[in-house]
């Protein structure tokens, strides 16, 4: 995936690029409003980038314990931002 605005249009689309790391598949489930299948994708994973993925998906589901435990394992903090903010953040971070 080339640039945010790819991958926004391919989520607008529901156009799914071949090539997509298990934490931005979650992400562009989730744009697609599906977010038991974007949390389907990084659920047994624990890397950095899919622990802070799987953090905003708990954070957008209204589970901040468990959200706040995703960003502890991701080594980041619980952003002060809209969950819309924290998804092009998240986008601008992983592409």
């Amino acid at each position: 995936m080339a640039n945010i605005q790819d991958f926004k249009q391919s989520v607008s689309e529901g156009r799914l690029p071949s090539d997509l790391a298990p934490h931005l598949l979650a992400l562009w489930y989730d744009g697609r409003g599906d977010w038991k299948k974007a949390h389907d994708q990084i659920d047994h994973l624990e890397d950095k980038a899919s622990s802070h993925v799987h953090a905003y998906l708990h954070r957008k589901e209204g589970d901040i314990w468990n959200a706040d435990y995703w960003y502890r394992k991701s080594g980041v903090s619980r952003p002060d931002v809209t969950l819309e903010q924290e998804w092009e953040q998240l986008l601008s971070i992983y592409l």
